[in-house]
């Protein structure tokens, strides 16, 4: 149950449900989160927020009555405890839209880097006009723009790998069902984390071979050069945060503060998930990305030691278990390709089926539903040990083909 009361009213043992304030007004970065001590009281009493949502249900209730009257913000508290879902735009319509959407962000993003490079100052109403354009799609069908932001080249790696983190934060941030305002902050923060890499040498960033100590110590750089170009642009902390910190590490072993668990700002902590999934899921000129699936497996055994588990649960909640792009191996010793998702159902997703092992032969791609009938998937599947060419002509729309 919810309840509407005032700051003063607030106590430790109560659940914050929402805050009424807008996410830039406040140093919280969560926006649901327990009051466990005086210091939290503190820190809620010590802003300009005169009204909050608690969460009566988890936490301890409010025995006063609620007020009266509210000011302006509250007017735009959530009053249901869940928000009515909207069903997500069919897969393949917003495919088509959201191709558009990285062609645009790329060439925006490939000249914001380049103005950078020259010592040019970031144009901050363009990240954020980009932000809104891919949050909209994010909002209509997660999967399509997580999906065609994988695909990458090698000369536009950089830049695309930022539209890429800057899609799956947003995504995230949507799944931790963040408010608005949050989860377009995220997206600014994978927008511009790397933006201190335009500041490394050429040499270093685009060497096709494996770097030496020497140019490893110039990289890493990259956290900190970030923050001092964001700095002087008023950029929101959790963004300079984020920038400053996404290679920090759970266990304290990252750079560039060597800071642990909790000193890592929680934006951050998604970043460095978002940051290392599309970073191995890519092909670079001296390695070829992992599969999808494959990713998420080997990521869930670096949970504690250098990742959030807690966040990095809520990211396969939202990239799904077999992500769109998966080459899966079904119980009818077929192989097919994850062409949809769902969070009904993480294990029975969408497949195009296009492969029978037992003759060897390529077959007419089928779409089957796996949460309809008995058929299931019974391992992922590297597409390097199969040859079977370019499989991802089966889920890409026709302008993502080349």
């Amino acid at each position: 149950m919810l309840q509407l009361i005032r700051v003063e009213q607030a106590t430790v043992g109560m659940f914050v449900h929402e805050l009424c304030s807008p996410w830039m007004k406040h140093p919280f970065w969560r926006p649901r989160f327990p009051i466990n001590s005086e210091q939290d009281l503190e820190r809620l009493r010590a802003t300009a927020i005169e009204y909050l949502w608690i969460d009566a249900s988890k936490g301890v209730k409010a025995t006063s009555p609620e007020p009266e009257s509210q000011p302006t913000e509250a007017a735009h508290a959530p009053a249901p405890a869940v928000a009515p879902l909207t069903p997500p735009t069919p897969l393949s319509q917003e495919l088509a839209r959201a191709a558009q959407i990285c062609a645009r962000t790329g060439r925006v993003l490939q000249s914001m880097f380049s103005d950078v490079r020259l010592g040019r100052p970031i144009k901050l109403d363009n990240a954020n006009q980009l932000v809104q354009q891919m949050h909209a799609s994010i909002q209509r069908n997660p999967h399509a723009l997580i999906s065609l932001a994988r695909i990458k080249s090698a000369d536009n790696y950089t830049y695309l790998h930022s539209m890429a983190v800057c899609t799956l934060m947003m995504a995230l941030a949507q799944r931790m069902q963040m408010n608005e305002d949050e989860v377009r902050l995220a997206g600014l923060a994978g927008l511009l984390h790397d933006v201190g890499k335009c500041r490394i040498p050429l040499r270093i960033l685009n060497k096709p071979g494996a770097l030496t100590p020497e140019e490893w110590r110039i990289m890493q750089d990259h956290s900190l050069l970030g923050a001092q170009l964001l700095r002087p642009l008023d950029v929101p902390e959790p963004v300079l945060n984020a920038c400053l910190q996404h290679h920090e590490k759970m266990d304290g072993t990252g750079y560039p503060g060597r800071l642990k668990a909790e000193q890592i700002h929680e934006l951050s902590r998604m970043t460095a998930i978002c940051d290392i999934y599309d970073a191995v899921t890519s092909d670079r000129p001296y390695k070829k990305g992992w599969p999808p699936a494959q990713a998420l497996h080997r990521m869930a055994q670096w949970c504690g030691s250098h990742l959030d588990k807690a966040i990095f649960e809520q990211f396969v909640q939202t990239v799904g278990i077999y992500p769109i792009g998966s080459l899966v191996r079904l119980s009818t010793e077929q192989l097919a390709v994850v062409i949809d998702a769902t969070s009904q159902n993480l294990l029975s997703p969408l497949v195009r089926v296009f492969y029978c092992i037992t003759s060897g032969q390529h077959l007419a791609p089928t779409e089957m539903d796996l949460q309809q009938g008995e058929v299931r998937i019974i391992s992922r599947e590297d597409p390097q040990d199969w040859q079977l060419g370019d499989i991802d002509a089966l889920w890409q729309p026709c302008s993502q083909r080349t």
